[in-house]
């Protein structure tokens, strides 16, 4: 198959120029997100004066809500119009975004802003994912999601401990979102001139593929087999979901918490980044180690550690003891995340793989939403610590999920 007088190949090397630009945008589309990591709890508490967690946390709801209902459309809308397309749109939504951020004179319009950023996101970084997975095809899925998750949580880590020294330095509004703004500039000139359509490459894979017998499934068809029918899928969907749940927590309570037992605004911004950093630069290995050693084992261990990690947040109250549980955090994170990608790409098949990467992030990212609700009424009842405690149960419960549902070999048969 042709395109432009160039060949369609599959695989990492045969398309590694389109690869890297790749995921050079995803790095972007992390720092774009970034810009909010270290700052934006405490300007809920320090300009706004939110007493209540669940009114600061509202701004990681909305950004759940939205980036969910993007994700799953991101999906549907990259079968039909295109890859590049969509991501092209998640870059110019976000325009906005760093005005409402810099000038709003009320908590509605931080909330208003993420939820324009969570719809940016689910456009920009589903659509990312998905053009990597048509490009690589079947034998490094999970590698390319080590690759891509990397770059995006590398780029969310280092503009956190960017934007808690440019903070510390000139004040929290402007200058952090000064540097989201360059990244959303410089994103949407990638994607628009240099960035190519990948969705004839998906089309070659599906030609060799017969997963679940047919390609031709609905949307409604396959937000059922993603969601609840198929073990590994469902198994999957759940665990993301639960991750992005105390992600969330992370997000909306750790810098409040940090604050409060009186760490500087500088030892705040490096663990709001250790913690994504070790996230980011361990899916460089977890990703490929997944190809190697399949997918479950790596999920339910990572879920395990992430649940130890909470538990040490909830019960420390130390700098160093925190530094340990951020790299905990991570570590147990990178396990998981590029790992369920890959999963849902070993058995979806290429023709709907675009839907139930998308379905699959709704779940995921809705965890922000289901975070911010359950952490912030816990929060506000019993203490950050206690609904940290609470996280970190519901973590280890989600493990054991996967542990009895999802198949062990499905990467094999890909």
């Amino acid at each position: 198959m042709k395109r432009q007088g160039h060949t369609l190949a599959l695989g990492l090397r045969e398309n590694l120029a389109q690869f890297t630009l790749l995921v050079a945008v995803n790095a972007l589309v992390g720092g774009t997100l970034g810009q909010e990591r270290t700052v934006l709890p405490l300007l809920a508490t320090d300009v706004f004066h939110l007493n209540l967690y669940t009114s600061s946390l509202t701004y990681i709801l909305a950004f759940g809500l939205a980036k969910a209902a993007a994700n799953y459309a991101a999906g549907t809308l990259s079968d039909r119009y295109g890859r590049k397309p969509v991501l092209v749109a998640g870059w110019l939504i976000a325009l906005p975004v760093p005005v409402l951020l810099i000038y709003g004179p009320s908590w509605g319009w931080i909330v208003a802003a993420n939820l324009v950023l969570g719809i940016s996101q689910g456009l920009t970084w589903s659509t990312t994912v998905v053009m990597k997975m048509d490009l690589v095809g079947p034998d490094r899925r999970g590698a390319a999601m080590g690759l891509n998750e990397a770059a995006g949580y590398l780029g969310l880590a280092g503009t956190a401990l960017a934007t808690g020294y440019i903070a510390a330095t000139y004040g929290l509004r402007p200058g952090p979102f000064l540097l989201g703004a360059a990244y959303i500039a410089l994103g949407l000139g990638l994607s628009a001139l240099f960035v190519r359509e990948t969705r004839s490459h998906a089309h070659l894979e599906a030609k060799s593929q017969t997963r679940h017998g047919l390609g031709n499934l609905s949307t409604r068809e396959v937000f059922t087999l993603t969601s609840f029918r198929d073990k590994s899928l469902s198994a999957v969907s759940q665990a993301g979901l639960v991750n992005n749940l105390n992600d969330g927590l992370a997000w909306g309570l750790f810098p409040v918490l940090f604050s409060a037992a009186g760490l500087s605004l500088g030892q705040i911004g490096i663990l709001a980044a250790v913690y994504p950093a070790v996230w980011g630069a361990g899916q460089l290995a977890t990703g490929a180690l997944s190809d190697r050693w399949g997918r479950k084992g790596l999920i339910v261990s990572g879920m395990l550690t992430q649940a130890v990690a909470l538990g040490i947040v909830a019960t420390g109250s130390t700098f160093n003891l925190w530094l340990l549980a951020m790299i905990l955090l991570g570590a147990g994170t990178a396990m998981v995340y590029p790992t369920l990608l890959a999963a849902i790409g070993d058995v979806a098949h290429p023709a709907w793989r675009a839907r139930s990467v998308g379905i699959y992030r709704l779940w995921r990212d809705g965890g922000f939403a289901v975070g911010a609700v359950v952490s912030g009424l816990v929060a506000d009842a019993f203490g950050v610590p206690a609904a940290v405690a609470v996280v970190a149960a519901l973590t280890a419960a989600s493990g054991g999920v996967v542990a009895l549902r999802m198949r062990a070999n499905d990467h094999i048969n890909s």
